[in-house]
């Protein structure tokens, strides 16, 4: 087990996450969860519309049952439905079925003509059809346009009856038309709802003998049902072709719409198991949240009609919490409601069993929970129950106190549980110490207390070993064997070795013998730091604790031993800070003194003096300046370039390099040159004037 693994505190995570995974998956009635969802999966589009027409009637029903008010879209869907329910003509059964029930839902405004014109239409189809689809649309449409207040009579409703009848089969199930040879359990519970339909519609009594075939054929239709172990119950196909394969969420709300219409229209009550119509609003709660509209509504509508039907109301035995601490003493609270968390009927809640999690009986004493009127819940201590931590299985039975709402309630009988029970682990008994490899004995022993921050310093070579002991008890003094346990060891050079450490019956101990474990450890010396990792999800101190550290010595490494592994890298640390970067610069030249500098500096403006000088001694004046303005600008232009060429040496001593003075004296040159012609051009002619006169 030695060489690089995932740290143990991620192993621990993991761990958590992997036991508590199959206890939160609890049966709970419909909540605001379930509004969210149906919110969110059922969101209109931009201009307000959700599609279809049939998946317009699935959001606007879906909001119906859980409440939900969308006022901007109804104007929306109720346009959307009155379009078709305008054009029954043009218009197919399906559209017409799903126009009248939006309207229906949302009480849309529309004319007793438009319907009159679709109530021909739709009776016209039940009369010439040999299909079931096109039975189950027409005469829903129909039931559903008579349910907004219209009178609405199907005068041939028992041959519509037998019509529909004709395609059931044997088992309960039914075919979709008389050409199809397979039958369907999706069929059958659209079959049952237009059976219901007609019953409804027809302006007499149906023949009851034929009632009375349907009602068994639903009997045997519930013998196909499935089940799992917990008491789930759910509908599924057996052989159809995939194109017509619907799933079990589609399957099992198809039969549950249709069985429970059927039982609000048939006179007498339906013989069917009250634990299946318990189970079917299991396995529907037992969904969580749907991933899918088509889901969401399935589901939303099945238990709607699961709450109030003539068969059997489910009664849901759930638990607000499947984790308990020992350590805060906390109660068991049962919730006993129906599907949508309405209130149960008076009932008593025992608790009759616990089973450990090998199904062992840990305790069969029967204890009632007491009832908390005020938040409607069951409770009871579970210290009297004298259970340690770990998982069980609690049995819980559920008796009405009246004797007539038994035929109205399903309660299932026995309801089985699984919890979840925590506490603090008592950790003692703990050692740490090197014992010679060949002889056994300990050079040096110490005790550590695991719950409190231990640093131990330790020496050893390859022919010793580590050894490390202690010992776990739970609240109720068991020995304790909590998932993970492990020692990891950590090389100055950040090779880790982990080290899964065995448990026994009293403790836990392991040895390590650094002589057969040299290559695992790339004969790598030097300092190893401790540390120790509990953990267990009943273990509310599970820990993750450093030890102190070791200072191993091994020998040298031959030269073909294993290197050890190369060290990941943190992608992101090439956008650090980088390190200073310190540069070098060449000392300054030593200087002269400052005297000799200024000494200096003189002697060079000892010419512009002596210029000055013979300035003077020549009599330079400003007589033969020229007086006309043409010539007198030029002679201007060309002293004040002579006084920029000196200005330009004097730049050029204080900040101009010679590549650049030579570029501005190149054009004030010829700038002299031009001005300085033409004024002495002018001077020599006024000279010559002179000499002639």
């Amino acid at each position: 087990m030695a060489g690089r693994r995932p740290a143990p505190a991620a192993l621990l995570v993991l761990l958590l996450a992997a036991a508590f995974a199959p206890i939160s998956s609890a049966v709970r009635p419909v909540s605001d969860a379930h509004r969210s969802a149906a919110a969110e999966l059922f969101a209109p589009s931009a201009d307000g519309s959700f599609g279809d027409l049939e998946r317009t009637y699935e959001a606007v029903r879906t909001f119906q049952i859980l409440g939900l008010k969308y006022k901007s879209v109804t104007g929306e869907a109720c346009k959307f439905a009155a379009e078709k329910l305008a054009s029954p003509a043009s218009s197919a059964t399906k559209d017409l079925f799903h126009a009248a029930r939006i309207s229906g839902v949302l009480g849309c405004s529309v004319d007793a003509g438009v319907y009159d014109g679709v109530v021909a239409r739709l009776k016209a189809v039940i009369k010439d059809t040999n299909s079931l689809l096109e039975f189950y649309y027409s005469v829903g449409g129909l039931l559903s346009i008579k349910e907004q207040g219209h009178n609405i009579v199907l005068s041939d409703a028992e041959s519509t009856f037998h019509a529909i009848k004709a395609l059931s089969q044997s088992d309960g199930r039914w075919r979709y038309d008389t050409n199809s040879a397979e039958s369907s359990t999706f069929a059958a519970g659209i079959a049952l709802e237009a059976l219901a339909g007609v019953v409804a519609l027809a302006d007499a009594e149906v023949d009851p003998s034929m009632v009375g075939v349907v009602k068994n054929d639903i009997v045997k239709l519930f013998d196909t049902i499935k089940s799992y172990d917990d008491g789930t119950f759910y509908f599924d196909e057996k052989h159809v072709d995939a194109t017509e394969y619907k799933g079990p969420i589609m399957t099992s709300a198809s039969v549950v719409r249709g069985v429970t219409s059927f039982a609000t229209v048939a006179p007498g009550k339906l013989n069917i198991p009250s634990e299946k119509v318990l189970g079917l609003g299991k396995f529907f709660l037992g969904i969580g949240l749907p991933g899918s509209a088509k889901d969401c509504f399935n589901q939303i509508e099945s238990l709607s009609f699961l709450e109030n039907n003539r068969v059997f109301t489910p009664l849901i035995l759930s638990l607000p919490s499947k984790v308990f601490s020992l350590t805060s003493k906390d109660q068991l609270k049962v919730e006993v409601t129906t599907v949508f968390g309405s209130a149960a009927p008076p009932l008593k809640v025992n608790l009759v069993q616990v089973l450990g999690s090998d199904s062992k009986v840990i305790t069969s004493e029967n204890k009632e929970l007491q009832f908390d009127l005020d938040n409607n819940v069951h409770y009871l201590d579970i210290a009297p129950l004298k259970i340690d931590v770990g998982k069980y299985s609690l049995v819980f039975e559920i008796s009405l106190k009246e004797p007539e709402h038994e035929s109205v309630y399903a309660t299932g009988g026995r309801n089985t549980e699984n919890v979840f029970i925590t506490g603090l682990i008592k950790v003692d008994k703990a050692e740490i110490g090197i014992s010679d490899n060949d002889a056994g004995t300990v050079e040096s022993v110490q005790k550590l207390d695991l719950l409190k921050d231990t640093k131990v310093s330790l020496s050893a070579n390859h022919l010793q070993k580590l050894r490390l002991s202690f010992q776990l008890t739970t609240p109720l003094g068991h020995t304790f064997k909590p998932h993970q346990v492990f020692l990891k060891l950590k090389h100055e050079s950040n090779v880790e070795h982990l080290f899964v450490v065995p448990g026994s019956a009293r403790q836990f101990k392991i040895v390590l013998d650094f002589l057969g474990l040299v290559e695992k450890f790339y004969y790598l010396s030097g300092r190893y730091d401790l540390e120790l990792a509990v953990g267990d999800a009943a273990m509310e101190n599970s820990f993750l604790r450093p030890l102190g550290h070791l200072e191993l010595d091994l020998p040298e490494a031959p030269e073909k031993a294993p290197r050890p592994p190369a060290q990941a890298v943190d992608p992101f640390s090439k956008f650090g800070p980088k390190a200073e970067i310190s540069h070098i610069f060449r000392s300054p030249e030593k200087r002269p003194p400052k005297e000799l500098s200024l000494a200096f500096t003189g002697l060079t403006l000892l010419p512009f003096i002596g210029f000055l000088i013979g300035l003077v001694c020549l009599g330079v004046n400003l007589k033969n300046f020229p007086s006309l303005p043409g010539p007198a600008a030029f002679a201007s232009l060309f002293h004040a370039g002579i006084g920029a060429v000196l200005l330009l040496y004097v730049l050029f001593w204080l900040k101009l390099d010679l590549f650049t003075t030579l570029k501005y004296l190149g054009f004030l040159g010829i700038f002299l040159v031009f001005v300085g012609h033409r004024t002495l051009s002018y001077l020599s002619s006024v000279s010559t004037k002179q000499k002639t006169a």
